[in-house]
């Protein structure tokens, strides 16, 4: 309780309840320095949102979302599931909260799990017996790594992780990355809010964050902000783009 997660950091900034005092004084700083930030998470989820749909409107019916963070509105298994009754779903996170809280809330829901993994052990994740009674890894899936790999410095070798991900799944799989872009001055202060209050948060070139889809096809418009990435009739496309519509990037690639 004394430590801010930053799973239970992200649920202060979505509004949930399932955080800290601690938590809520990294949010409320980020707050006072992000013009906007309040919409930072919003469109970060809602382009989540996004991805599994048009994911599952390509016949992906079975998911890994890795570094899941606690439960919240519109999570991966309920817009999969809108599309396709059947999609299967799997939460990975290393903070034991998400675990109690995505059980109890996918206690009657038999296509979705949740375990208890470090995303950076890709053996650990995939082998897991829980995800493996619910993943086919014979068949195409979706990988989702939403808001996680900036919590990676360059020295734990993101890129590499990505590629043994890539490595292991078949042809005709996913992967959709979301991340902070590196905005020179507008994002530096945050950038060291991130690294000195929470420990991690590091921002990227659009160049550094397409390298992570390397041996991939990206699908388009390629690695764009946020509110850019396919937007649909719903979407709130800032215009001119604000700050906080820039914070963090989107992209997908499909293995050929």
């Amino acid at each position: 309780m004394t430590v801010p997660s930053v799973a239970r950091v992200y649920d202060a900034l979505l509004g949930g309840k399932d955080n800290f005092a601690v938590d809520r004084a990294v949010r409320d700083k980020l707050m006072e320095i992000t013009p906007g930030g309040a919409d930072v998470p919003l469109y970060n989820r809602a382009v989540l949102g996004r991805g599994v749909r048009y994911l599952a409107s390509q016949g992906i019916d079975q998911f890994i979302d890795l570094g899941a963070g606690l439960p919240t509105v519109q999570n991966t298994h309920e817009v999969a599931q809108s599309v396709n009754p059947q999609a299967r779903v799997v939460y990975v996170d290393i903070d034991p909260m998400v675990l109690a809280h995505g059980r109890a809330l996918l206690a009657e829901n038999q296509n979705t799990t949740v375990i208890t993994a470090d995303f950076c052990d890709p053996d650990s994740v995939l082998n897991h017996p829980d995800l493996r009674a619910v993943i086919d890894l014979d068949r195409p899936v979706g990988l989702l790594m939403v808001a996680v790999l900036h919590h990676l410095d360059d020295s734990q070798h993101p890129g590499q992780l990505v590629a043994r991900y890539r490595d292991a799944v078949v042809s005709g799989s996913y992967l959709f990355i979301t991340h902070f872009i590196d905005g020179g001055d507008e994002t530096a202060e945050i950038e060291q809010v991130m690294l000195t209050d929470l420990g991690s948060g590091r921002f990227r070139s659009f160049d550094e964050v397409c390298g992570f889809f390397t041996g991939m096809e990206l699908v388009e418009p390629g690695v764009v902000y946020n509110p850019l990435w396919r937007p649909d009739p719903t979407s709130v496309v800032p215009d001119p783009m604000t700050l906080a519509g820039k914070i963090i990037g989107a992209g997908l690639g499909r293995k050929p």
